[in-house]
């Protein structure tokens, strides 16, 4: 592929203003030239796909999430939230991918390059749209699984549901299940969320979530 190539798949994208490519397919290392701050993409053997624009209650839940999960986080000093922007490497699958919310701890901090994640991130949350029923609840969960995020939450704001998963010893995820009204992390000790929290509108306050975490 020519930086020619390259430059007219570039404007193609910003034309279909969120829709798929069809038909393209491009090594990691074109996609990686291809691809700039104008586009959100993903890349999965071979394939690219550029996200659709998110609608407002996604971007409004995502950045809630991002608050709630970062202070926590900050709070106990366990690592470091990315909201949406971050893309993950996961070359066992070979894709590329966008969650709309992952958490790498401190421990494993080298993952984190300039421009991507080389390596699963430890938890990731993802908000169900309706083009990617298939890709999050399917595609991603397998990706996922294969590549070791070792918990994987999706939220369906449709269907108002909450589904976590975490790794098991065999390598495999494993539902938890909803104990109180609280689906709890086994990954960040201490932290759940209420899924009703999630589904209403307006949103509960960040400060009387934490408050009840245990962060204020």
């Amino acid at each position: 592929m020519t930086l020619t190539d390259i430059e007219q798949l570039q404007q193609q994208a910003v034309k279909l203003d969120g829709r798929p490519l069809p038909g393209v397919r491009m090594t990691e290392d074109e996609f990686d030239a291809w691809l700039d701050e104008d586009i959100r993409a993903e890349w999965v053997d071979g394939e690219v796909v550029v996200m659709s624009p998110a609608n407002i209650p996604h971007l409004d839940l995502n950045l809630w999430l991002g608050r709630v999960v970062g202070d926590f986080i900050e709070h106990h000093d366990l690592g470091r939230v990315f909201v949406m922007e971050g893309q993950i490497r996961l070359a066992p699958a070979r894709s590329r991918r966008n969650p709309d919310l992952l958490f790498v701890s401190k421990s494993r901090a080298a993952i984190i390059r300039e421009t991507y994640f080389d390596g699963p991130p430890d938890l990731v949350m993802e908000i169900v749209s309706p083009d990617s029923q298939n890709r999050d609840r399917r595609d991603k969960y397998l990706e996922y699984q294969t590549s070791g995020v070792r918990e994987y939450w999706v939220i369906d704001l449709d269907l108002k549901r909450v589904e976590v998963y975490r790794l098991d010893r065999t390598k495999k995820y494993r539902r938890i299940d909803e104990s109180d009204g609280r689906l709890a992390s086994t990954v960040l000790k201490g932290f759940y969320l209420r899924p009703k929290w999630l589904f209403q509108s307006p949103l509960p306050k960040v400060a009387i979530v934490l408050k009840e975490l245990g962060v204020r």
